[in-house]
């Protein structure tokens, strides 16, 4: 039983360690990201970037990229109609408890 235990703890401490190698960072800084379908719609997503607090234009960076990610796997493309975007002003783009969430579209033509 021990012996057993051991090898899942060693699986799961390797498991681990390529996941992280397989993190994307921005100029350095490591933000874990999420993206999901907003509504019936999969076209309609929210992302969220959590630890913003780093880096509030690196995390706006983040969410950018978050946000392509999910366009291009679900639909082929990259063009984003940004409902709440990386590139609002300030005082509508809003930490809360460390994490900045984005809305937007994917665009298709």
């Amino acid at each position: 039983m021990r012996r057993t235990t051991l090898i899942l703890l060693a699986a799961l401490a390797l498991g681990a360690c390529a996941k992280k190698t397989e993190r994307v960072t921005f100029d350095g800084v490591y933000f874990p990201l999420k993206s999901k379908k907003a509504s019936d719609d999969r076209q309609d997503f929210v992302v969220t970037v959590r630890k913003a607090e780093q880096n509030l234009e690196l995390a706006r960076e983040a969410g950018r990229y978050e946000g392509t990610r999910y366009c291009l796997q679900n639909f082929g493309t990259s063009e984003i109609d940004w409902s709440q975007g990386p590139d609002a002003e300030d005082g509508t783009v809003m930490l809360s408890g460390g994490s900045l969430t984005f809305r937007g579209r994917c665009a298709l033509w």
